[in-house]
């Protein structure tokens, strides 16, 4: 059996490796022309380090990026909300990584040429769209002039080409982005260590400006500075949708946290530091009823597109990955397979789109602005227990599928 997935991004590297793991033949088609380690920051949760440690990709990841020690809540006065430990620190078998995306994606890659072989890997081919029957599905291309190339039949496809899947717009075609006001904007800065110098930080809420903050490269300079990876959030009634085509400017979201200087961070001068910003809106999709339409199905980002929050959809996607290949790797019937797959992810992964949107992690941030009427207070005892906080804090866990109880 051969898998032709489409998309060479993180979901789709992953199950091209998952499958070699199966025996299963496949080949991977990227629209890029070229592999570059371009993006931000991203955070490898203990369930998605537990999916790469079984490919064999831990000790490379962690040699790549920094190990969360906590994750630590504040105000945007910053009042110290909450503390908890991560990854092995907190009992899990594997750790909570923080590193540059193109390097999540570089290791990913590279293990893909090495085991699969070069030729497996197609570059500039965008799908165009897929074609199938009974016996098998054909996917069609163009490169990146526009020029037809010669169409790939496989007996599975897999669309793993992300948000903007062209495979998910044939199946959904009057399907549109999701957009609630919420803009974010990306960038990476060399800052000495903050707090641990391995702390995950959330500051704020998304009603009055919230960050994230973490590093994710140790002694970038020489001198013990940190690449640190922040992003900056807001939610504005009608603002028009940030284009993730065009770089950031700092005058449309400095001005939120010109303000926010603390004994432990001068937060405008972190963004400052940035040698360039993006910029992105908050998006997804509505979740949907099916993602498998015979011989193709839907992965990652293409499946389930959600919000950025909780730093899960590379995990999913990855799970998606694990669990599709096994589901093929011990097929007698193919179509039966992927609808097995569809069944066992699409109703987790609904439900974790839907607590992104209401619910994610910082929701302990906006839950404590409401308690206080989004001043300072005196104490954080005063208006919520730490019990009632970490509660908050592992519900999210739950949901998401990385409970400490349900590590194995």
């Amino acid at each position: 059996m051969k898998v032709a997935i489409i998309g060479g991004g993180i979901g789709g590297l992953a199950l091209a490796l998952s499958l070699h793991r199966q025996g299963q033949a496949c080949e991977v088609y990227e629209a890029v022309a070229e592999v570059r380690e371009i993006g931000v920051g991203i955070t490898l949760l203990p369930h998605a380090m537990r999916e790469l440690a079984a490919l064999g990709l831990q000790p490379q990841l962690e040699a790549a990026g920094i190990e969360n020690l906590e994750s630590v809540f504040f105000n945007r006065f910053g009042q110290f909300i909450f503390r908890e430990a991560r990854g092995r620190h907190a009992g899990y078998d594997t750790p909570e990584i923080g590193l540059h995306r193109g390097k999540l994606h570089r290791v990913l890659y590279d293990a893909v040429l090495e085991r699969l072989g070069a030729d497996r890997v197609h570059l500039d081919h965008r799908c165009v769209g897929v074609d199938q029957d009974e016996r098998g599905a054909t996917a069609r291309f163009q490169d990146a002039s526009g020029r037809a190339l010669a169409p790939v039949s496989a007996e599975v496809v897999v669309a793993c080409d992300g948000v903007n899947s062209a495979v998910r717009r044939q199946f959904y075609p009057g399907e549109g982005l999701a957009f609630a006001g919420i803009n974010t904007w990306r960038g990476v800065t060399v800052h000495k260590p903050i707090l641990s110098g391995k702390s995950y930080l959330r500051i704020g809420s998304i009603e009055t400006g919230k960050m994230v903050i973490y590093p994710i490269a140790d002694n970038v300079d020489g001198q013990g500075g940190q690449l640190v990876n922040w992003v900056a959030e807001i939610r504005r009634e009608g603002a028009p949708k940030n284009d993730w085509n065009k770089p950031g400017n700092l005058d449309d979201f400095l001005g939120i946290f010109q303000d926010w200087r603390f004994d432990w961070l001068d937060v405008p001068a972190l963004i400052r530091g940035a040698a360039s910003i993006f910029e992105y809106p908050m998006v997804d999709k509505d979740p949907v009823s099916r993602w498998t339409f015979g011989r193709v199905t839907l992965l990652g980002d293409a499946a389930h597109p959600m919000y950025p929050r909780g730093s899960n959809g590379s995990a999913q996607a990855i799970i998606d990955a694990r669990t599709l290949a096994e589901q093929l790797g011990s097929a007698a019937d193919v179509p039966a397979a992927l609808l097995a797959y569809e069944k066992l992810r699409l109703p987790v992964t609904s439900r974790i789109v839907e607590t992104n949107r209401t619910v994610p992690p910082d929701f302990i941030n906006t839950r404590v602005d409401e308690l206080s009427g989004g001043q300072p207070f005196r104490h954080i005892d005063d208006l919520i227990s730490q019990e009632e906080l970490r509660r908050m804090s592992d519900e999210y866990k739950h949901i998401a599928g990385f409970a400490l109880k349900a590590k194995a």
